[in-house]
C-alpha cells in the first residue's frame, strides 16, 4: 500500500459527507443551549453603527502644516550654511 492510499483512506471526505447524521459544532450546541433559556434579541443583518463620533480636523491640519514649515526651515538653513 502507498502513501498516497493511507492519505485518501484518513481524508476521505466523500464519506464524511456522506453521513446520515451530523452533528453540530461544540459552539452551536452552546449557543443553542443559551438561546433555549434567553432568545438574543432580534437585529438587523448588518445594523447601521451610528453616527460616526466628531475629530477635530484642525488639529491634524496644524500638525501636517507644521511638519510642512519645519521642514521648509530646515532646508532654508542648510542651503543658507553651505552658501558661506
Amino acid at each position: 500500500m502507498t502513501e498516497n492510499d493511507d492519505w485518501e483512506r484518513e481524508f476521505d471526505h466523500r464519506w464524511a459527507n456522506s453521513a446520515e447524521h451530523k452533528e453540530p459544532s461544540a459552539r452551536a450546541r452552546m449557543l443553542a443551549a443559551r438561546w433555549r433559556e434567553n432568545p438574543p434579541d432580534p437585529a438587523p443583518f448588518r445594523a447601521d453603527p451610528g453616527p460616526a463620533p466628531r475629530r477635530a480636523s484642525w488639529a491634524s491640519t496644524a500638525v501636517v502644516l507644521g511638519s510642512v514649515i519645519v521642514v521648509m526651515v530646515l532646508i532654508g538653513l542648510m542651503q543658507f550654511g553651505s552658501s558661506y
